[in-house]
């Protein structure tokens, strides 16, 4: 971002990373870390003002038109907040039929089976097609939002802090959700989060990432039990119950 005359911020910077075909890698960070801003370039959801976004050797910075649109087929996003991230005014029927019927992957015929097998993978009662998102839990909101992001088959899906805004009981019930679906769906996905836990659940390796570069990278059970940086103990210290672990 940039004010006026102002120079312009760095949100990110020199970061470089893969993640390998199937693979769960998990970006965890502070708020103002940079975590998300990563999640949302991958997907060009904000602009990409220098480096490169390499989706099976092609420059995603670089695509437009129709270029883009298959790529925002196979890359797709879960956000924080599934209430602000799904149209009040459509019900779970239209909000997963939109999809569907957008990228081809369903006619009119048959686009109502696919969306009772989405809500059938994401754990929702056939019955509540017809409602709206005022009428669900937040974790019922957050499977919505999942099944809008599946509905493309994606091949890679930014997971931005799916479960922060969850207790913690249904944020465990997602997150085992997750896991399936990834596996059930062969996604590779990045889980973006400030919770250094809920990444180690999740994730089959970690970068840690500190006003906008990377300072640490490893598995969840490296990073727990021997973190090589003050910044990582500060983000396991911050765990709640974190000496009972």
């Amino acid at each position: 971002s940039q004010g006026r005359g102002a120079e312009p911020l760095r949100a990110v910077d020199d970061v470089s990373f893969t993640v390998q075909r199937g693979e769960v890698l998990g970006l965890v960070g502070e708020s103002g870390s940079g975590k998300s801003t990563i999640g949302r370039s991958l997907l060009r959801l904000v602009p990409v003002t220098s480096g490169e976004v390499l989706f099976d050797g092609t420059d995603v910075t670089g695509l437009a038109g129709a270029g883009l649109k298959q790529m925002r087929r196979r890359m797709q996003m879960i956000f924080q907040d599934p209430y602000a991230s799904l149209n009040p005014r459509m019900s779970v029927y239209d909000t997963l039929a939109e999809p569907l019927l957008l990228h081809g992957i369903a006619t009119r015929k048959t686009v109502e089976q696919g969306v009772l097998q989405l809500m059938d993978d994401v754990g929702l009662a056939r019955a509540f097609v017809r409602k709206y998102p005022h009428e669900f839990s937040g974790g019922q909101r957050q499977r919505i939002a999942i099944g809008r992001a599946l509905a493309t088959r994606p091949e890679f899906v930014v997971a931005d802090e799916p479960v922060s805004a969850l207790d913690v009981t249904i944020q465990a019930q997602i997150l085992e959700l997750m896991l399936e679906l990834g596996r059930e769906y062969g996604l590779t996905m990045l889980f973006v989060s400030h919770d250094l836990a809920v990444v180690r659940h999740i994730a089959d390796r970690i970068l840690v990432l500190y006003k906008g570069r990377v300072v640490e990278q490893g598995t969840g059970d490296a990073l727990f039990n021997a973190p090589k940086e003050d910044y990582t103990r500060q983000l396991l210290q911050a765990i709640p119950g974190r000496g009972l672990l």
